[in-house]
């Protein structure tokens, strides 16, 4: 989804009990004296947050929980004993069971009601064995509709197949809309005259891949698509409006971005290609209607981006040598450029845009702090810190050229959540959210008209795959557009849970569990999938392939590991030179998390990952062979020393910093070695599949191919998936089905 993609807060509750943290402690010659000890406001709170959530470690996100529950009510003083009519309100909060309670004896009847106080004598004062006889009995209370059966099995086709229409993006004038849909199996551009009832008009016939993006110039639509996986993008005109269907920058090998679309300028968009030299960008204008390009900025070799001011001209770009760079500016396109933010080893800097009147600049910076900040910046480099979260990074910001004005912020905690900068612009966005009846962390804006009268919204949580709206500002008129995967039922959805856990060199590691629906939350298998990247992260929302194990009926795992991004940039550098090690250890211990609390099955753990998630599930059955009992590694890296020489033309100039956070190749040798799975294949027993696209421009073929073929070396047959039109990943409909069902199979054969 277009602007930012959004997710929902809940409160969370869980259907099985758990250590309680501060009980456990008691020695077993004073538990029955320690169980006698009343119990507090505070200790009952930190108790209750838990037994009935998985945040076991994160300070901060034990305490949102609590706010969460707590709402507007204040108790006087934490400190003091807890009494039962101050349990029954917490209890009742917490697990969303509120009805119209208005006083404390209302909490203390509903509580009574729900059996949380059920065989528990003389309420008054609350000790701690009382406490567990409570909690025991919210076990009961949330389990209590649970046959443990599961729910009816989705079939892999409903999970995999393009989901339906998506995209929405409104024309300049405010009249079209237009969106991606499927024909012939691949997601092709569709219009639609939002002033008529005629019906949507296709006008792109790609039949061998999806298209990878669209965008409106003008009055005209154009698309952006690869050949066969390759990630060599090109611009396309469409047939709307008259044009052509056809390429509009035919040079093989080359890939072509976008940089802006010049509101202002006819037939002209900016856009960035290697066509020069397959290392770096180089800034052209092209003409949409002709193809001609016009060279307007040189690459010396070392800028990574480039940014133009309101005006369309560039005046900013980013160099780097992938450690130490700069964010470079210039008074007009006729200068050059100067040195205007100095970017030290470690930091980010990362420019937004200009304001309307090209005074000031706005960035997203963690330079002389350990989160990034939105920032702005004069035209002397004078910062100011806009908006700060001294929890996590700024994960980015909306602007309006109209208003000239900041409209919000975003940060992720275990959602996304906003800090609005615009009064009207949040009455906006509450009025439209209200009236879809969503919380602010599942409501999207994914495009709007100039005016700021026409919007496309969308609303997606972890059990909604995603549905787009059509709002009229001015009627207050919300229309739906599309709902994607609209066979999917709800009701047979696994809620995804955020998590907190403490790694074994005390860092603390948040991620999200997705526990089967109407399976009691113990003994269960188990997959963690390690995300890709590794300088990335997992987000609450809706995901297919969580959905679709889930609803085989296994307990999903996902961490964000040291070096995910958004907690800072400590946490992500304490993953540097950590592939392997401390990376993995922090996988391994959450999946240690999840077999202590009796949710998993120590014997039924399965490990499956995409990418860099791919290394990390080759290196789970290398480096801890007992752990795993099946494992699944898609397009993933085997073999470090060959990653690296075989990365895109086009990260060259972030070598270094692949050398800083991965290793370099002599100087590190012994260390990739020992973290490269392909070197270690004789500790591997745990059944593998492997699947691989053929063009993979990020990770070669030949990562798959070296594990595989050494693995046969032994005599170990492995199951292996080549698809000779993919790339990094499968993303034709057929590949992507081909795909889970095998891997579906493949778990069933090893969990079940």
């Amino acid at each position: 989804m277009k602007k930012i993609f959004l997710s929902v807060l809940l409160t969370i509750s869980l259907l099985v009990s758990l250590p309680f943290s501060a009980f456990a402690n008691d020695s077993t010659t004073g538990l029955a004296a320690s169980q006698e000890t009343n119990v507090t406001i505070e200790d009952f709170l930190e108790e209750a947050v838990t037994a009935l959530t998985f945040q076991h470690a994160s300070d901060y996100m034990r305490t949102e929980v609590i706010e969460n529950w707590l709402g507007d009510y204040e108790f006087e003083n934490t400190s003091n004993y807890i009494t039962e009519k101050q349990a029954a309100l917490i209890l009742v909060k917490a697990l969303g069971a509120e009805t119209n309670e208005e006083t404390l004896d209302d909490y203390r009847k509903t509580a009574e009601k729900l059996g949380f106080f059920k065989g528990v004598s003389d309420l008054q004062p609350i000790t701690k064995a009382k406490v567990y006889k409570m909690f025991s009995n919210v076990k009961d209370y949330q389990n209590k509709d649970i046959d443990n059966t599961g729910v009816q099995e989705i079939s892999v086709e409903d999970f995999m197949r393009n989901p339906g229409s998506l995209g929405y993006q409104l024309s300049p004038d405010g009249e079209y809309i237009a969106y991606a849909a499927e024909w012939q199996s691949r997601l092709n551009v569709f219009i639609k005259n939002m002033d008529d009832e005629s019906e949507p008009v296709r006008v792109t016939s790609t039949t061998d891949r999806d298209i990878a993006g669209l965008f409106w110039k003008d009055n005209n639509m154009y698309y952006l698509k690869d050949n066969g996986g390759d990630e060599n993008y090109h611009i396309y005109s469409s047939s709307f409006n008259g044009a052509k269907e056809k390429d509009l920058t035919p040079y093989p090998n080359v890939v072509v971005l976008p940089i802006d679309y010049l509101k202002d300028v006819e037939d002209e968009i900016l856009i960035m290609m290697n066509k020069e030299d397959a290392t770096v960008f180089d800034v052209y204008k092209l003409n949409v209607k002709t193809g001609a390009t016009k060279l307007v900025a040189k690459n010396p070799g070392n800028i990574l981006s480039w940014i133009p001011d309101s005006n369309g001209q560039i005046r900013m770009a980013v160099a780097s040598d992938g450690v130490v760079g700069a964010v470079l500016y210039r008074e007009t396109e006729e200068d050059e450029f100067q040195p205007f933010i100095s970017i030290d080893a470690g930091e980010t800097v990362s420019p937004l845009g200009f304001s309307r009147d090209n005074q000031s600049i706005y960035a997203v910076s963690d330079k002389g702090r350990d989160k990034a900040a939105l920032v702005k910046y004069d035209l002397e480099g004078k910062e100011e810190v806009v908006f700060s979260n001294p929890l996590v990074d700024i994960s980015g910001a909306l602007y309006s050229s109209t208003k000239d004005q900041l409209l919000y912020a975003a940060y992720i905690t275990d959602k996304v959540h906003y800090n609005f900068f615009d009064s009207e612009f949040e009455n906006l966005f509450n009025k439209m959210k209200d009236q879809l009846g969503v919380s602010a962390s599942e409501f999207g804006i994914n495009d709007y008209n100039k005016e700021m009268t026409k919007f496309i919204v969308s609303v997606s949580s972890d059990t909604v795959y995603g549905k787009y709206y059509y709002y009229d500002a001015e009627t207050e008129t919300m229309t739906l557009l599309a709902e994607l995967g609209s066979w999917l039922d709800a009701g047979n959805l696994a809620e995804m849970h955020s998590i907190s856990y403490e790694a074994r060199d005390g860092l603390i590691i948040h991620g999200y569990l997705t526990l089967p629906k109407n399976k009691i939350a113990e003994d269960l298998p188990l997959v963690v999938i390690p995300h890709g990247g590794p300088w990335a992260r997992d987000m609450w929302g809706f995901n297919n392939e969580v959905q679709l194990l889930a609803n085989q009926g296994y307990a999903v795992l996902q961490a964000n590991f040291r070096s995910s991004t958004g907690y800072g940039k400590e946490f992500l550098e304490a993953g540097n030179k950590q592939w392997g090690l401390k990376i993995q250890d922090d996988i391994t211990d959450g999946v240690q998390w999840a077999i202590d609390l009796g949710i998993a099955d120590a014997e039924k753990i399965g490990i499956y990952g995409a990418s860099f998630g791919g290394y990390a599930t080759l290196a789970g059955i290398t480096f801890t062979p007992d752990l795993y009992a099946a494992a699944v590694d898609y397009v993933g890296v085997s073999n470090i020393f060959t990653l690296l020489e075989t990365i895109p033309p086009y990260w060259e100039t972030q070598r270094n910093m692949f050398y800083e956070r991965v290793g370099h190749p002599e100087k590190d040798k012994e260390l990739l070695k020992a973290a490269s799975p392909v070197f270690h294949v004789d500790k591997i027993k745990t059944p593998l599949f492997v699947a691989q696209g053929a063009n993979d421009p990020r990770v070669n073929k030949q990562e798959s191919d070296q594990i595989v073929q050494a693995l046969k070396n032994r005599g170990v047959e492995v199951e292996y998936m080549v698809k000779d039109n993919e790339g990094h990943g499968f993303a034709n409909e057929e590949n992507r089905i081909e795909f889970y069902n095998a891997l579906v199979d493949f778990f069933a054969e090893y969990l079940k």
